[in-house]
């Protein structure tokens, strides 16, 4: 059982698979790793940023330092489901998140009106306050919705090594934070599967092996960096750049 964590750090890299190429390497992967408890789940992200994108910008440009802010759920929620506010970091390749459970509920009233209720774990509350900073400093405000059908399997014998496959990912600019759901339109509609690979260290031998035996590179992929850019993107966006 692969348990939720709320802060973690690892690498990751992405890959553009075709139908093709994701049934055969689901075959190959059987006698090494494990679907997770969840099943094909969907996942529901709000991307928050300024009111010019300048998160996002900064992002596309590949910093060497970048940030994203969002609250995701795993499933569509309800007012009492838990829901996470999380901040995504990556320094030099590796992923930092930071992340405090809410319900939805207080999620939505926590956007409206940023308030000062304390968590119940020291942790969890130094946590807050780094998002509270964030969204003060930055003024954050919801941008963009992003949803897609996930499979998640981990390796038997390192329950660190994972893999992820994203199916449908779609995107909505409307009804951000009061009515979430997974209503949206393909963000990349050429794009059968994406698959993430996730690890602390090198990958196993034997998934390097098949990767070059079916022919799978990495690839850049920003669900929220392809959404701006095909569909956000104005230049009105860049008439507080100096």
């Amino acid at each position: 059982m692969v348990k939720l964590k709320n802060s973690f750090q690892r690498k990751k890299k992405k890959y553009v698979l075709t139908n093709d190429m994701y049934q055969q390497l689901r075959e190959k992967l059987q006698p090494c790793m494990q679907e997770d408890e969840y099943g094909l789940h969907t996942i529901i992200s709000v991307y928050f940023d300024t009111e010019d994108y300048e998160m996002i910008r900064h992002s596309i440009a590949k910093p060497a330092y970048k940030e994203k802010f969002r609250m995701r759920s795993y499933g569509i929620p309800r007012e009492g489901s838990n829901v996470f506010m999380e901040i995504k970091k990556k320094v030099n390749g590796v992923v930092y998140k930071r992340r405090v459970a809410l319900t939805y509920q207080v999620a939505k009233e926590y956007i409206q009106h940023p308030s000062t209720f304390h968590l119940s774990t020291a942790k969890d509350q130094q946590i807050k306050q780094e998002i509270d900073w964030l969204l003060a400093r930055k003024k954050l405000e919801p941008k963009v919705m992003i949803a897609y059908d996930r499979q998640a399997l981990f390796d038997i014998d390192n329950e660190d090594f994972r893999i992820t496959f994203d199916f449908n990912i779609r995107y909505r600019k409307e009804q951000l934070t009061q009515t979430l759901d997974d209503d949206g339109k393909r963000v990349a509609p050429e794009i059968d599967v994406l698959m993430e690979v996730k690890a602390l260290g090198a990958y196993p031998l034997w998934f390097s092996e098949l990767l070059a035996e079916i022919g799978i590179y990495p690839t850049s992929f920003s669900k929220y960096a392809q959404t701006y850019q095909r569909y956000l993107y104005s230049k009105e966006d860049f008439r507080y750049v100096v």
